[in-house]
């Protein structure tokens, strides 16, 4: 009986490589968030510790930034980051327990930069 499987130069799985923060690079970033949003410190503080380059834009204290954010992405809900001045994404998960998981947003912010 002969085993069968994927050889050792297949992957079990179908899986991208874990993104790395380094990708965000020669990104422009712009982070649309204020200093009581509890989600934006969280990502603020993960964009610093990873050394990721971004511009932080305070929504509260900017003129017209909360305007904008609303006005281009239809919601009023932060933080969300600006991608090359184009894509917007949202810069929490919702959905997760932990609002944010690094690796998803890293290959959110990569997609919305056409990378």
């Amino acid at each position: 009986m002969t085993a069968t499987g994927p050889t050792s130069k297949e992957p079990l799985w179908n899986e991208s490589p874990m993104p790395n923060p380094a990708q965000l690079e020669t990104l422009d970033l712009k982070v649309f968030s204020a200093t009581w949003c509890p989600d934006c410190r969280r990502l603020e503080r993960w964009l610093a510790e990873s050394g990721v380059k971004h511009t932080s834009v305070d929504i509260e204290t900017e003129p017209g930034a909360a305007e904008r954010l609303e006005a281009e992405t239809g919601k009023r809900a932060i933080p969300f980051i600006l991608v090359n001045d184009h894509a917007w994404v949202r810069g929490y998960h919702r959905e997760l327990p932990q609002r944010l998981d690094p690796d998803l947003l890293v290959r959110e912010l990569l997609a919305a930069a056409g990378e």
